[in-house]
C-alpha cells in the first residue's frame, strides 16, 4: 500500500482527534489531496518524516511503519468511539508480530477480539473446613472464571461470567456455569444502570454481602466521588443457594425458593478526602422466612429486614483499618440479630509488582440469624454456617496474608480460630474448631 493511502485511512479512523499546525514536510504542499490528514497526524505525533525533512507518500509503506502508526493510535484508544475502536484493534491484530517486535505490549489489544473485551482469573486451594457437626474435612479445588464485556455502543455494554470449578479430590465431576449475564448502560463516568445477573457489595469488608455473590435484578447508582447513591430490585440469589432446600436431603434451609428472597435495597456511600469511605445501606425482603430450618428454630413467617453501615480508613503508614455492624431485624416477636466485623490490615497486594504483601486480622461477632440473608465470598463461612444450622451464636477471629509472587500471581492463606458458640435457643453448642487455607490466584 502507498504510505500516503495508509495515513488517509489513519486520518479517518482518528477523526475527532485532530488537531493541526503548520506543514512540517518539504515534499507535501497545501495542494496535496492528502496535505490535511498528514498535517493532522504529524502534530498529534502520529507519523514522522524522515531526517531531510521528506514525507515520501509516494512510496509503499512497510509493515514496520504501520506497526508504529498503529502504536501511537493505541495510546490515543480512550478518545475514539467504539467503531473507531473496533477498526483499531482488528488493525492492532493484524499487525501483532511487529507491535511485539517493537517491545508494545498493550493489554487491551491482547484482549480484544474485535469489539469484545476478555479478561479472567483463576484459583487453586486447599482448604481444612469444619462442618455443621463440627468434624473435620479437608477440600482440594480449583475455579476459572472468564469475562467477557461486548460493547454494543458507546454507552451500553452487555457482560458475562463462565465460571468452572472442580473438585480434585473427591470428586471427577465439573461444573461450568454462567454467574453474571448483565447489560450495563453509562451514560457518564457518575452513573450506571445494571440489568441482570449480576454482583452487588452492600457492606464495606464483604462480611455480610459482597460484590461476588450473584444479584438477579436491577441496579442503579450515581457517584461523583465524594458521595453515592445506590438502589436495587430483585432476588438474592446466592443467600437462597446458601439456605434454601440443597443437594444433601438432610441439608437445612430457610427459604422454600428463590422467590422467597425477593428485596430491594438502597446504600450511600461518602467518600473522606480520600482517606476513608463511609457506607449505610436497607435492605427489605418481600416474603417471609418459610423453609425447614426457618420452622425448626421459630422464625417461619418472619421477615428478615436488614441494615448496616461500616467504614474503611487509610490510618498512614500502610496500616488501614475498616469495620462493619449489620442488624438483620426478625419481626413476629424473634427481635433483632447483630453482625459485626473489626480489623486492621497492614500494606497492600499489587499483583503487578512481585513482592508487595499484606498481613491483617478481624474479629467476627455473629448473632443467630444474622447471616440469614448474608452471603459472603470471604473465608469465614465455615464458622458463620455452624452458628446458622445449629441455631447460635458465634464469634472468632480471622487471620489473613497475601504476597504477589510474580506478576500476575497472589499467594493468600487464612486462619479461622479462638471460635466461641453459645446456643441461641437454650441449646447446649461445642465451640467452633479452627478452620484454614491456602491459595494461589492468578490473574489475566
Amino acid at each position: 500500500m502507498k504510505k500516503i493511502l495508509a495515513i488517509a485511512a489513519v486520518a479517518a479512523l482518528s477523526a475527532g482527534v485532530s488537531a493541526y499546525a503548520a506543514n512540517p514536510f518539504s515534499d507535501v504542499t497545501p495542494n496535496d489531496w492528502a496535505y490535511q490528514a498528514v498535517e493532522s497526524l504529524s502534530e498529534q505525533g502520529v507519523v514522522e518524516g524522515y531526517p531531510d525533512g521528506t514525507f515520501k507518500g509516494e512510496r509503499n509503506i512497510t509493515r514496520y511503519e504501520m506497526a508504529q502508526i498503529i502504536a501511537r493510535m493505541l495510546a490515543k484508544e480512550d478518545q475514539l468511539n467504539a467503531e473507531q475502536r473496533a477498526t483499531l484493534d482488528r488493525l492492532a491484530g493484524e499487525y501483532a508480530d511487529e507491535l511485539a517486535n517493537l517491545g508494545v505490549r498493550v493489554s487491551n489489544l491482547e484482549k480484544k477480539v474485535g469489539n469484545l473485551a476478555w479478561s479472567g482469573d483463576a484459583r487453586m486451594q486447599y482448604q481444612r473446613n469444619i462442618d455443621s457437626d463440627n468434624a473435620k474435612s479437608d477440600a482440594w479445588t480449583g475455579r476459572m472464571r472468564i469475562n467477557v464485556s461486548g460493547q454494543v455502543n458507546d454507552e451500553v455494554s452487555v457482560n458475562g461470567r463462565l465460571v468452572s470449578e472442580m473438585d480434585f479430590k473427591d470428586s471427577d465431576d465439573k461444573d461450568v456455569t454462567m454467574d453474571r449475564i448483565f447489560a450495563l448502560w453509562t451514560p457518564n463516568d457518575a452513573t450506571h444502570v445494571s440489568i441482570g445477573r449480576q454482583g452487588v457489595a452492600l457492606d464495606q469488608t464483604g462480611v455480610f454481602w459482597d460484590e461476588d455473590g450473584i444479584y438477579d435484578g436491577i441496579s442503579a447508582g450515581w457517584d461523583n466521588g465524594s458521595f453515592g447513591i445506590e438502589g436495587g430490585y430483585g432476588y438474592l440469589t446466592s443467600a437462597a443457594e446458601n439456605y434454601a432446600v440443597g443437594d444433601d436431603e438432610d441439608s437445612s434451609n430457610f427459604y422454600g425458593a428463590k422467590k422467597d428472597t425477593e428485596n430491594w435495597y438502597a446504600k450511600l456511600t461518602g467518600h473522606l478526602g480520600g482517606r476513608a469511605d463511609v457506607s449505610a445501606f436497607y435492605l427489605k425482603p418481600t416474603h417471609k422466612l418459610n423453609g425447614d430450618k426457618a420452622k425448626e428454630w421459630g422464625a417461619a413467617g418472619a421477615k428478615a429486614n436488614v441494615w448496616g453501615a461500616g467504614t474503611s480508613i487509610d490510618l498512614g503508614g500502610n496500616f488501614a483499618l475498616d469495620g462493619d455492624y449489620v442488624q438483620t431485624r426478625l419481626n413476629h416477636g424473634l427481635g433483632h440479630a447483630a453482625l459485626w466485623t473489626a480489623g486492621l490490615t497492614y500494606g497492600a497486594v499489587d499483583v503487578e509488582k512481585p513482592g508487595t504483601w499484606t498481613l491483617g486480622v478481624h474479629y467476627v461477632d455473629a448473632d443467630w440469624g444474622s447471616y440469614a440473608l448474608g452471603n459472603s465470598a470471604l473465608d469465614l463461612t465455615d464458622q458463620l454456617d455452624y452458628g446458622m444450622e445449629n441455631g447460635a451464636d458465634v464469634k472468632f477471629w480471622v487471620a489473613r496474608a497475601g504476597v504477589a509472587v510474580q506478576k500476575n500471581v497472589e499467594l493468600d492463606a487464612y486462619y479461622n480460630f479462638a471460635g466461641k458458640a453459645d446456643g441461641a435457643f437454650n441449646n447446649k453448642v461445642d465451640d467452633p474448631d479452627d478452620a484454614w487455607g491456602v491459595e494461589l490466584n492468578y490473574s489475566f
